[in-house]
């Protein structure tokens, strides 16, 4: 009966995050409801439990949050992002508009660029692509999911995005963590993913389907707009990559937090390997926001446009941290229930391949489902399990590296299920629905990312590549 209170909590918190209510308000009553069915008592659950894990990933994530955020939005406003796109669809060329929209994102994404902001930037542009092209429509979200939600997000060693930098704080790894795995994988999701969407328009041209007649959100390309250098505009994205690489082979002095232990702080590591791969992240960040300043400044209205830059994206990475932070304090409090505990046991005696390899990849990839978000549902599966699989992993001799590499690809393979805001928020700029164009996003989404997953930890266990 204690597990039934955490499944019904668990299907309202979907249901709502479907319906599209926030789960910064309703993350945390529905982890009351589920702790009060246990017989806790509510305001220490609030208070101790969720209010804790809460601020604590808060005070962990907010300045890569933050920079990422604020990063993107310069991209959009001084058009840099868009420059870049065009590009690589003019050298792409028309004919080969899907690939050209899904390099487009992919680009802007492993340059560290707010995955929200890369739907805004990315949609003018491969809209009037695929009406040029006369391709359906209903393909621009399975294209711009599959470069920005997909490969860019978790695979590619060293992209910047958070749902690659949570595993290193727990396995003490860093962002470039099990190259051969990260780099094969990516390999396998760009090539199966766009063999599936041309399979897709290869089968709406011949039923003789084009682009179709829409009227929602169809954008006007302005075809005398002033865009910054392409190559210029490149330069902060390349900066936040190699800065972040430099940072992470820096040699940091070990002793380096030892005055604030004496300080009595209640530090976010225990020791430096545990955060110097966000510092390294960071500090490319920093370095990427100044550059893409200097170089978009003059394209930025002159009045209050750098301010207003600076700002929106400020504020744009609260809601985007606080709906992360709600989730995992949820998880926190769920994790902390009786009744969890013969879950997480089940959950940690998957013994697939003899390597906590099988049941990490389940056991996140179950809870990103839940909650519709990579983030969120990696987190609460490392704060819960992590040190159990770190344990295990020590035991057979596996290397942390893959422990990350497996949790960032789980994280994004059933995080794309219908209720996801990330899904939601693409539908809507695209001005289409779920019953339009969700079959492409799901299977470039989850059904690839997990397939391909999967392959890689039976190669692993083959070959004992990295």
């Amino acid at each position: 009966m204690q597990e039934l209170g955490i499944v019904i909590s668990l299907v309202l918190l979907m249901y709502i995050a479907y319906r599209g209510y926030s789960v910064i308000l309703f993350a945390p009553v529905l982890a009351l409801l589920a702790a009060s069915l246990q017989g806790l008592a509510v305001m220490p659950a609030y208070t101790e439990l969720f209010m804790e894990r809460a601020s604590y990933y808060v005070k962990l994530y907010f300045p890569v949050f933050l920079l990422g955020a604020v990063l993107g939005k310069i991209m959009e406003e001084t058009g840099m992002a868009k420059s870049i796109a065009h590009k690589i669809v003019q050298l792409i060329g028309k004919q080969h508009a899907i690939l050209g929209i899904v390099l487009s994102a992919a680009v802007l994404t492993y340059g560290g660029v707010s995955l929200f902001v890369v739907v805004f930037a990315v949609y003018p542009l491969a809209a009037a692509m695929f009406k040029e092209s006369d391709i359906p429509k209903r393909l621009i979200p399975g294209a711009i999911a599959l470069g920005s939600f997909t490969f860019t997000m978790t695979m590619v060693p060293g992209t910047p995005q958070i749902q690659n930098v949570i595993p290193a704080t727990f396995y003490g790894t860093n962002t470039w963590a099990a190259p051969i795995s990260g780099f094969l994988s990516a390999a396998i999701m760009l090539v199966t993913g766009i063999m599936w969407l041309e399979y897709r328009r290869k089968a709406a041209n011949a039923k003789g389907e084009g682009y179709g007649k829409h009227t929602l959100n169809e954008p006007q390309l302005k075809e005398d707009e002033e865009l910054p250098n392409w190559f210029l505009s490149l330069l902060p994205l390349i900066a936040v990559i190699v800065v972040n690489f430099l940072m992470i082979k820096y040699p940091w002095d070990p002793n380096l937090l030892k005055p604030f232990s004496s300080m009595g702080l209640k530090l976010l590591a225990p020791a430096i390997k545990n955060v110097a791969g966000i510092w390294a992240l960071i500090i490319g960040l920093v370095i990427g926001v100044a550059l893409a300043v200097g170089i978009g400044l003059k394209y930025l209205p002159k009045n209050g446009g750098l301010q207003k830059a600076l700002n929106t994206g400020a504020i744009g990475s609260l809601l985007a941290i606080m709906n992360t932070a709600s989730e995992v304090g949820y998880g926190n409090v769920i994790a902390s229930l009786p009744g969890f505990k013969s879950i997480a046991t089940f959950l940690l005696n998957i013994k697939i391949g003899g390597t906590p390899l099988v049941s990490e990849f389940f056991t996140v990839n179950i809870l990103a489902g839940i909650t519709g978000s990579a983030s969120g549902g990696m987190s609460i599966a490392l704060s819960i399990m992590a040190k159990d699989w770190l344990a295990w992993a020590n035991q057979v001799g596996l290397s942390p590296e893959m422990l990350h590499r497996i949790a960032s690809i789980a994280s994004g393979g059933m995080d794309t299920l219908p209720h996801n805001g990330a899904v939601i928020t693409l539908l809507a700029v695209c001005g289409l629905t779920h019953i339009e164009s969700y079959l492409d996003v799901g299977v470039v989404g989850t059904v690839l990312p997990f397939a391909t997953g999967l392959f890689i930890i039976i190669l692993h266990q083959i070959t004992g590549i990295l």
